[in-house]
């Protein structure tokens, strides 16, 4: 049996995903040992160390302090925000060593800064879009090959919920207070039924598989929070379904990234993704019709991307890098 080689682990932030990574690391952990590495919690840093949280980790360190990241070989970063994060991120990269992220902001407002790293594999983000749903690992690999068309998705589960609510005859302001309440949503929502968080997610896509510099600005964005009284009502009875679309294509030679919500005609196969589900759907010259789907929001689901990128770490296998070319 090979010796085992020591991982040690930094976890910056314990919410909801944060518990389910800690969790599944704790649950994992003779899978790891099958891949020769014996995980190490150094620690994780949370604002307040006292604060009542679920999980199931023996042992685990909880501190404000940010010191002991310095000698961790692996930084998870499920905190959330942007300059705070950074600030964290950008020493450790520096040093040469490994980033897993569910942060989709950051890497949509701070990408230049960042492409450096992601270019030599150090940053692993699979749950920054459609959480679990391994829609970064099939796009920056198997369909990269594909020359692209079109790409359609539901990328906020939050938002899939409460439409799915409101179909059933729950007002927008009740299907948000319920999301709330289950943890699809934050006490502020602003940056899902905006539609700012599925803008972030859609520019990592077009970065990753259209055009490495694709501005975050370039994105046309309308949130659900724009929608007039009885729409969604009114969808249904001409057999359609409302949803917070998010399209990459072609106008004019150009290619166009919008979110904003949109009526699908029942059939259509992002109109079927109900409830906290994200759906996206790929269109390509050789490989045609390419569909995913799976759940978008959740802490074990969100975990199991985090955890996920960890194990492509310890396999070999570098971060996703962006394309190289404009297509």
């Amino acid at each position: 049996m090979s010796e085992l080689k020591t991982l040690k682990i930094g976890l910056v932030g314990c919410g909801t995903v944060g518990s389910s990574v800690l969790t599944m690391l704790n649950r994992q952990r003779e899978l790891f040992r099958s891949l020769d590495y014996e995980l190490i919690l150094e620690g994780v840093l949370v604002r307040d160390p006292l604060q009542a949280r679920e999980f199931d980790y023996p042992g685990a360190t909880f501190t404000n302090d940010p010191h002991f990241l310095e000698g961790v070989d692996i930084l998870i970063e499920v905190m959330g925000g942007i300059e705070r994060p950074y600030q964290l991120w950008k020493p450790h990269l520096e040093a040469g060593k490994v980033l897993i992220t569910a942060n989709k902001a950051l890497l949509a407002e701070r990408w230049e800064e960042l492409r450096p790293y992601l270019e030599k594999g150090q940053i692993y983000f699979e749950a920054s879009v459609m959480a679990g749903t391994p829609i970064i690992a099939a796009m920056s690999t198997i369909l990269r090959a594909s020359t692209p068309v079109r790409l359609e998705a539901t990328l906020n589960g939050t938002c899939n919920y409460i439409l799915s609510e409101m179909e059933k005859g729950r007002s927008y302001q009740d299907a948000l207070l319920e999301a709330q309440r289950l943890g699809y949503a934050e006490t502020d929502p602003t940056l899902d039924v905006g539609g700012g968080d599925s803008a972030h997610k859609l520019t990592l896509l077009a970065r990753m598989f259209i055009d490495p510099d694709y501005a975050f600005e370039r994105v046309s964005v309308t949130g659900i929070d724009t929608l007039p009284e009885g729409a969604v009502q009114e969808a249904l009875e001409r057999g359609e379904k409302i949803r917070l679309l998010c399209t990459l294509e072609r106008e004019e030679g150009r290619w166009q990234a919008k979110v904003a919500p949109t009526r699908l005609h029942r059939s259509h196969p992002i109109a079927k993704a109900d409830s906290n589900f994200n759906a996206l759907l790929f269109t390509g010259e050789e490989c045609g019709n390419m569909l995913f789907m799976g759940s978008g929001a959740g802490g074990m689901v969100t975990a199991s991307g985090i955890v996920g990128d960890l194990m492509c770490h310890c396999d070999g296998i570098p971060g996703p890098r962006p394309v190289s070319l404009v297509r």
